[in-house]
């Protein structure tokens, strides 16, 4: 019984250049980076209100920087052709078509609430009273 050497092929390993070599600890170290990045900008104790915006959009831009590393290099997407945006379309469309649907519950209290447990819980005076002062301001 004699064995024969498969040709290096036959195992799918013929397309090695399908996309380049990703230096991934290079990409770790961006990630640590920017970690840090955003630790640092936590830890401004600011007050004021104009500060402080650019202190939450320098975190939230880290965060955006940290999540295209992940997206691009370790998910593979930046190998993958144009078909990634077809398959994503339709959850675009769901998921700002859900922050439109959710708008009136979450964002927009168009309701007052009206809590039943407060109204037995208090004497009828106090009801009465509470009803001419409905804000409670």
């Amino acid at each position: 019984m004699t064995h024969e050497a498969a040709p290096h092929d036959t195992h799918g390993h013929a397309d090695h250049g399908a996309h380049p070599h990703v230096n991934y600890f290079g990409i770790f170290i961006a990630l640590c980076i920017c970690t840090g990045l955003s630790i640092l900008f936590d830890l401004f104790d600011v007050k004021s209100g104009a500060m402080k915006t650019v202190v939450v959009a320098l975190v939230l831009s880290v965060a955006c920087a940290k999540a295209m590393f992940v997206l691009t290099y370790f998910m593979h997407l930046k190998f993958e052709g144009n078909w990634k945006f077809i398959i994503l379309l339709p959850t675009t469309i769901l998921a700002i078509g859900l922050m439109f649907a959710l708008a009136p519950d979450i964002g927009l209290h168009y309701y007052e609430p009206d809590v039943p447990q407060v109204k037995q819980t208090l004497p009828a005076a106090s009801i009465d009273n509470q009803d001419d002062h409905a804000h409670g301001h």
